[in-house]
């Protein structure tokens, strides 16, 4: 007999009453008595437990009675309706395979264990309920991206993880070597040699495969890359991690309202599809995690996103009554209570905030007609602050060239990304989505560490 997982067995449960069935999975709870006993089953599927009843008539009921939480076991059993009881449906077994015994020690017990508690134990903090709902969100949300932009006929292209170039130019890089670090050979300057290096050049990990995917968007339009990207970035806070995992999309013939236009119909599809296939998990955030979520992202879906300049937004502030912690002057950048300020409280809905100073922004942003700001914009979503940062890019060699001088980025290495801008340029925007905030914005999870598997922030590379 070929197991069934307990989520199909929930949702089509009438069709099978009075019938065997086979359920693989892990013990969450076993309370046995003299004559009988229930197990709560869990096998990953759904955030509910299955529960299975046994008695004496089962040849090993007594082993079956000491069985501990976390034991894996393959039940075969019978379909009960119960519909007189909290769960409509519940499974009397006729034979308990024990398939991986679990001792004692086992650090997840069916009490309420704490989220730093459970980091520590990130090999097994997938078995409780919290996480559970959380990487079935990731994986559902992950697919809701492809398949989007698979309809929209934009082409996945993988950049690489592995790179020579700094596309922030802010110089927070892993760097990628091979050379003996208790060796390393110098140029007669006394510089580190990296013509001796693995790949004859100073190499790091990417922290954007923006760059690459646009010299894809300019020969096929309409792309998108989705993958890991890595920033050696020592914030030890709630919303930045060494490890993450980015959706950067590129369109040619596109200018910054095009941008806005992909960007709020993007993140308006994958929280409709995350609200239509996850309502049992979208139910246990509501209840346990952030009460109101779901109200918050329907919202969502029926407002149209506020389009704001960014010097209108400092006007917003300084005529505001509010107390901020940390004042705001023209020039520079939000804060996350100025962000929460706009959405939750002055617009009530989510913001594009449009034309910022160059000053602090990416060399790659085009110039505005006025000089001194630029086509970017920056998604703000209530209760989460900024989501996705985008603009239009500086199609014009001249002025890229200039506004590397201006940021000190050499050009050398980059020559590459300068010929988009000679051979058949055209103006052309995109946008970078951070995975795991998108999934703390629909989840309700405040600390980006619980949205990743396995976080990567400073001081922490455990598993």
């Amino acid at each position: 007999m070929k197991a069934i997982n307990f989520k199909k067995l929930q949702n089509e449960f009438k069709s099978f009453e009075n019938k065997e069935v086979l359920l693989q999975g892990w013990i969450r709870t076993n309370r046995n008595q003299k004559e009988f006993g229930f197990i709560n089953l869990n096998d990953g599927s759904t955030v509910s437990n299955l529960q299975v009843v046994y008695d004496k008539t089962l040849n090993n009921f007594e082993d079956v009675s000491k069985y501990r939480v976390g034991c894996a076991l393959s039940v075969y059993g019978i379909v009960v309706l119960t519909p007189q009881m909290q769960q409509p449906f519940e499974l009397k077994a006729t034979k308990i395979i024990l398939e991986g015994d679990c001792p004692e020690n086992y650090p997840i017990q069916p009490k309420r264990h704490t989220k730093e508690f459970l980091r520590e134990q990130a090999h097994l903090r997938s078995r409780t309920n919290l996480f559970n709902a959380t990487f079935k969100i990731r994986s559902l949300l992950a697919y809701a991206i492809h398949n989007f932009f698979r309809e929209k006929d934009f082409l996945y292209v993988h950049t690489p993880l592995i790179t020579a170039n700094d596309a922030e130019g802010a110089g927070e890089v892993f760097q990628v070597t091979t050379l003996d670090l208790n060796k390393l050979p110098k140029d007669d300057k006394g510089n580190v040699d990296f013509s001796k290096d693995f790949f004859g050049k100073q190499a790091n990990l990417t922290v954007s495969g923006q760059l690459e995917a646009e010299t894809f968007a300019l020969a096929f339009k309409n792309v998108y890359t989705f993958g890991p990207t890595f920033r050696a970035e020592n914030s030890n806070t709630t919303r930045h991690a060494s490890e993450f995992w980015m959706i950067e999309p590129e369109m040619a013939f596109a200018d910054l309202n095009d941008d806005m236009d992909i960007i709020e119909e993007m993140v308006k599809y994958v929280v409709k599809y995350v609200l239509d296939n996850a309502k049992e998990e979208m139910m246990f955030f509501e209840k346990f995690v952030c009460p109101g979520k779901i109200k918050q992202l329907e919202e969502l879906l029926s407002s149209h996103i506020v389009r704001c300049d960014y010097e209108e937004a400092i006007k917003i502030f300084k005529n505001s009554k509010k107390k901020f912690e940390v004042d705001i002057n023209y020039g520079d950048d939000l804060t996350t209570e100025h962000e929460k300020y706009l959405t939750d409280e002055y617009f009530k809905t989510p913001v594009f905030l449009t034309n910022w100073p160059k000053e602090i922004k990416a060399f790659y942003m085009k110039l505005n007609p006025d000089g001194k700001t630029v086509a970017a914009v920056d998604l703000l979503v209530p209760g989460s602050g900024e989501l996705v940062g985008g603009s239009q890019r500086e199609e014009n060699l001249d002025l890229l060239m200039k506004r590397m001088e201006e940021l000190h980025i050499p050009q050398k290495g980059m020559e590459w990304y300068l010929d988009l801008r000679r051979f058949g340029s055209v103006y052309h925007s995109g946008f970078g989505l951070g995975f795991e905030r998108l999934i703390m914005y629909v989840t309700g999870i405040e600390n980006i560490r619980d949205s990743i598997p396995y976080p990567r922030t400073p001081r922490n590379c455990e598993f």
